[in-house]
């Protein structure tokens, strides 16, 4: 498939395009967080908000899930809205808390399904499901999640440097295709608790060992989305060698880099660290491959077969325009 093809399915993928209001609304609440806590240390951007508290960081984040995917798969759409949460706080170094939630349910049979959904997510990712507001006489069905976390040390998506290598760890050993509605790679069924949460603890302890302090999970915008995110919010560029993208054997390269991964995140990591971040993953079973680098130009630059292309330019493109 040539460059040009790519970047233009990954430029017209919904889990991109989706992410263009963010940056208005951040900016009705800008600098609102300076005016009332001093304890916030993160901007919009992250994976999960970051405030200090005594001697450890608390993490907040949260999840609206796409209303076609919760409409046309329901349980399937309450286990991805717990793993996506907890991912996000893995992602920013910390180890979750507990889960709420906000769900409107148009039938009884919606609601039971998405809650037993959450209840398989929370089961298998070992974080409870706390309490929540449920509107069981909605007009539509819609599941929203919120997630507490707690780090020592944070990782971050917005403090990439230039020179950096950039790191793709993915658990390759997945099923293919179990959403209908969304493109996804499922690492965690048929595995058990332990196995998952011994494999996303690898986040925490590379953040406490300061081996890394920049990360990002493969959510809705793929590989490639994710990467230009954080490139982005970072206020950086990348080169980007598709040819080391580590990928299933059987699953089409577009399809793979538009894929929600239950398992992947992108590092960016010094040269004198990668070495023993990437024994961290392997020694695990994951799959971790240097894919490119953090350059100062504010471009995601694609390269393959000896040819390149641009995918972003942020002194003229945005994704999130924060």
């Amino acid at each position: 498939m040539e460059l040009k093809d790519i970047i233009n399915e990954i430029k017209c993928y919904p889990g991109i395009t989706r992410k263009g209001p963010i940056g208005r609304v951040a900016e009705v609440l800008k600098n609102l967080d300076a005016e009332i806590s001093s304890q916030v240390v993160t901007g919009f951007g992250e994976d999960a908000a970051a405030l200090k508290y005594n001697d450890h960081y608390l993490l907040l984040a949260a999840e609206g899930m796409w209303p076609q995917f919760v409409k046309a798969e329901p349980y399937a759409a309450g286990k991805a809205a717990v793993m996506a949460s907890v991912n996000d706080i893995y992602a920013m170094g910390g180890k979750p808390l507990a889960l709420v939630n906000v769900l409107s349910a148009a039938t009884e049979d919606d609601c039971r399904l998405i809650m037993e959904g959450v209840r398989k997510g929370c089961q298998k990712l070992r974080v409870p499901m706390v309490g929540g507001h449920l509107n069981p006489d909605a007009g539509e069905t819609s599941l929203s999640v919120a997630i507490l976390g707690t780090a020592q040390r944070l990782l971050q998506c917005t403090n990439a440097r230039e020179g950096q290598k950039i790191v793709l760890a993915v658990d390759l050993k997945g099923i293919d295709g179990q959403c209908k509605s969304v493109e996804s790679w499922d690492a965690n069924s048929g595995k058990t608790s332990a196995y998952i949460v011994e494999r996303l603890e690898i986040l925490p302890s590379l953040a406490a060992a300061e081996i890394c302090q920049t990360a990002k999970d493969v959510s809705n915008g793929g590989i490639l989305g994710t990467l230009a995110l954080l490139c982005e919010c970072s206020r950086k560029g990348c080169v980007v060698m598709l040819d080391e993208i580590p990928q299933p054997p059987g699953v089409h390269l577009l399809k793979w880099l538009k894929s929600f991964l239950s398992y992947g995140f992108i590092l960016c990591v010094d040269d004198h660290n990668l070495s023993p971040c990437l024994d961290s993953f392997h020694t695990k079973g994951i799959a971790a491959e240097v894919i490119g680098e953090i350059v100062e130009q504010p471009q995601v630059v694609l390269r393959s077969q000896g040819t390149e292309e641009v995918l972003y330019d942020f002194n003229r493109d945005s994704i999130i325009g924060i």
